[in-house]
């Protein structure tokens, strides 16, 4: 299954990387003569991919669970700050030239990564689910305002638009991802901030009646932190591009501010917008604090803005895929992340409460990807970034075979992680049974940790850099 993941990855192309050309390239490496460009993309990419109204929801959440302005703005900060973490990751990308998930079976295994891998391609799937539904009610609700409204039909029609648009750019694969993202940001940022600029001078800036507990802290902290926690799968993706001699300190405040600029800027919007307003459903109490005429706009911001964030995702999806053993070259793959997107977002839009489903998903996804998360980066730090980049790619054997393709520190510390944040999660769908001991909180971050430390004890003597 491994062996088939490189040659149908540039079978019929030149492997070059051009705007509106379908990219070649696959998880193969990046050869050198074909890198380019420099960390201030990255810049743009996480700016530009974080300017959805995701952030505005988890702002608003985070008002739900009790905190006051002051004390959601800060959460919303702390979760911009994660950022930083996500794009030093990337480093990763730019020593090997290949995806994150072809660089994590060096924690893993060759084979060991495979149900790693599988369960970090229904998080991303998940995401593009998730803002392909935000950018579809915004969508129907600009149909409606031009008089197309009632029965299913405008809604369905929204959803294909909004799925079209995220699919074409990322069919098309990394140069025009980094292209879409860049103008489409140009565009967002000054609708975007038009919308702060209305809806944060009428915030209540006033402590609530009562202290928020150990939930609401810990919940607001969750939700702010998933949806950073969530790229962790994905750095590379987006840096196997770049020449070798790319610096980590560059990367990582070029990517780091991106990220924390907008979607600090969003959270506190949806902070702002909640200390005013029932946000239950996000959209329309955000519409109702703007000015009739900017109504429209605002909903073109929502559309555009989830469809930046899904494009990221499905392109990351299809390199997941390939990981996965999908004898296919990306192009091909990303048509069935497309599919399986498709079929949950009519789920979400025609059979379940949306609300609801958001709030259990963000809560749940961090049991999955926070611990793969903290393997991953401890990996890395014992690693230095330092990797045999052909044992990667080996079917079997090499450096990174293990035992039969399967790392015992990695997976038993993966799975440490997550039993740990599994009892102390605390959520719609399913709360641990250490959540009430705990006096309420949810410590499901905490099993990042909880992986990283298992995985130093257990990996610390045989895990070394890699000569270069």
């Amino acid at each position: 299954m491994l062996g088939h993941e490189t040659a149908p990855a540039t079978a019929g192309r030149s492997g070059q990387d051009e705007v509106f050309q379908v990219e070649g390239h696959g998880i193969d490496p990046i050869p050198d003569t074909e890198r380019h460009g420099g960390a201030k993309d990255l810049f743009w990419l996480w700016f530009g991919s974080n300017l959805t109204f995701t952030y505005v929801i988890n702002g608003a959440l985070a008002v739900a669970f009790g905190l006051s302005f002051w004390q959601a703005t800060g959460v919303v900060v702390l979760g911009g700050l994660s950022f930083f973490v996500i794009s030093a990751a990337g480093l990763s990308g730019v020593r090997t030239g290949t995806a994150t998930l072809v660089i994590s079976r060096a924690a893993f295994g060759v084979r060991g990564n495979w149900p790693a891998g599988l369960l970090n391609w229904v998080v991303s799937i998940g995401y593009t689910v998730v803002n392909t539904v935000v950018g579809t009610l915004a969508l129907e609700a600009f149909l409606a305002d031009l008089g197309w409204s009632g029965g299913r039909l405008p809604r369905a029609v929204a959803l294909a638009v909004t799925l079209t648009l995220t699919f074409a750019v990322a069919l098309w694969g990394h140069a025009t991802v980094q292209w879409a993202e860049r103008w489409m940001a140009y565009a967002l940022a000054v609708g975007f901030a038009a919308l702060i600029a209305f809806v944060l001078p009428g915030a209540d800036t006033a402590a609530p009646a009562a202290a928020p507990g150990a939930s609401g802290w810990s919940l607001a902290l969750v939700v702010m932190l998933a949806g950073p926690f969530s790229y962790l799968p994905m750095p590379a993706d987006y840096t196997r591009y770049l020449p070798r001699t790319t610096s980590l300190k560059s990367l990582t405040w070029s990517g780091g501010l991106g990220g924390l600029v907008s979607s600090v800027a969003l959270g506190v919007a949806g902070v702002a917008a909640a200390t005013q307003t029932d946000m239950a459903d996000a959209v329309a109490g955000t519409e109702g604090l703007l000015p009739g005429w900017f109504g429209p706009v605002f909903l073109v911001l929502v559309l555009g803005g989830s469809v930046t964030n899904s494009i990221i995702t499905l392109y990351s999806s299809s390199l997941n895929l390939q990981v996965l053993g999908i004898p296919w070259s990306r192009a091909r793959a990303i048509v069935i992340s497309a599919a399986v997107t498709a079929v949950g977002s009519l789920g979400a839009l025609f059979l379940a409460d949306f609300t609801t489903s958001l709030l259990a998903f963000l809560s749940l996804l961090i049991i999955v990807f926070a611990p793969w998360g903290g393997v991953f980066l401890a990996d890395m730090v014992l690693r230095r970034c330092t990797y045999d980049s052909d044992a990667l790619h080996a079917a079997e054997g090499g450096a990174y075979g293990y035992r039969a393709g399967w790392h015992p520190a990695g997976l038993l510390a993966l799975l440490a992680g997550m039993l740990f944040a599994a009892l102390t999660c605390d959520s719609e769908l399913w709360t641990g049974p250490l959540v009430a001991p705990l006096g309420g909180a949810d410590l499901t971050l905490l099993g990042s940790v909880v992986s990283a430390l298992v995985y130093v004890v257990l990996a610390r003597r045989t895990v070394r850099p890699t000569p270069v």
